[in-house]
């Protein structure tokens, strides 16, 4: 009967043990990270730095317009629950400061652009004002910073994860850089005389400056979709196209395509209102940042070459 008995408390011994083990495993696979990002986009950047140690979620939907987004009791929920939230920032979650002020509980707040200088543009809805452009992400050079300061947040709330983080930074840094050299020889197949963008809202300057085009128009000229335009500053992009000859005006798929398109029945300019700017899709073609961005490419230079 004795040996019976320790016999039962050895066999519950080494199943703590194996469980414990089990655990151990786990947390080091997976970390404790509870990781929320703003956006589709952001969410795809910070899980290539994650990796294997944290799941990262996105508060804005696939195919919804950060823009003109409204939120939900649910996204307080997705706060709360989270340690670690990443924001593009430069006012671009424009819908974030109610959502933290109503959501309990502590977390590191990454702000991805930091450090970056921002692109200042006249604020259309605050006359006489400057506004900054946030759509830093167009620019793939610039989405090194953003991996950088991603890297050192998630090291600071989980330093157990440091080397992994930094491995998989480093491996996807080099990634952008690829696919930066991508897009310089994809742009070199356009005449630059034809290197021309005509875009619904200011969200393209970052990614003309690199890349070496000019931006003739803007339809809404303002650095969020959520704006309007007078038919003066309408006529006056009709102009614009027509003295320039820009064969094309780009959309974003989550925009609005009417004014662009009584603005091609006047001026003949193709309409391209496929391009994802502010979502990544779920599946193709633009299912990660790195594909966002190579489709995006593809379009631009088939209409302008």
């Amino acid at each position: 009967m004795k040996k019976f008995v320790i016999s039962i408390i050895s066999g519950f011994a080494l199943a703590a043990l194996f469980l414990a083990s089990c655990s151990q495993a786990s947390t080091s696979s997976q970390g404790s990270l509870n990781i929320l990002a703003s956006t589709t986009f952001l969410a795809d950047i910070a899980q290539n730095v994650a990796g294997h140690r944290a799941q990262v979620t996105s508060l804005v939907p696939v195919g919804a317009d950060p823009h003109e987004y409204q939120t939900a009791p649910s996204d307080v929920t997705k706060i709360t629950a989270s340690n670690v939230l990443i924001l593009n920032g430069v006012e671009y979650e424009h819908f974030i400061k109610p959502l933290l002020d109503n959501a309990g509980g502590q977390r590191l707040v990454i702000t991805a652009s930091d450090g970056l200088e921002a692109r200042m543009m006249p604020d259309e809805t605050n006359t006489g004002q400057l506004a900054g452009d946030p759509h830093m992400w167009l620019d793939p050079n610039r989405v090194v910073r953003y991996v950088e300061n991603i890297r050192d947040g998630l090291i600071k709330s989980d330093p157990h994860g440091a080397d992994v983080y930094k491995t998989n930074a480093e491996a996807y840094i080099a990634q952008l850089k690829v696919l930066d050299a991508w897009i310089m020889a994809q742009v070199k197949i356009i005449p630059v005389e034809h290197r021309l963008l005509v875009t619904n809202h200011d969200a393209m300057g970052y990614f003309a400056d690199r890349y070496g085009f000019t931006i003739i128009a803007t339809v809404i000229p303002s650095v969020s979709t959520d704006a309007s335009t007078s038919a003066k500053q309408l006529a006056e992009v009709i102009d614009q196209i027509k003295s320039s000859g820009a064969p094309a005006i780009f959309l974003g798929e989550v925009e609005n395509p009417n004014l662009a398109n009584q603005i091609a029945a006047e001026t003949g300019a193709k309409v391209i209102n496929d391009l994802h700017l502010e979502s990544l899709t779920d599946g193709p073609p633009a299912g990660t940042y790195l594909d966002m961005m190579k489709y995006n490419v593809t379009q631009i230079v088939d209409a302008l070459k």
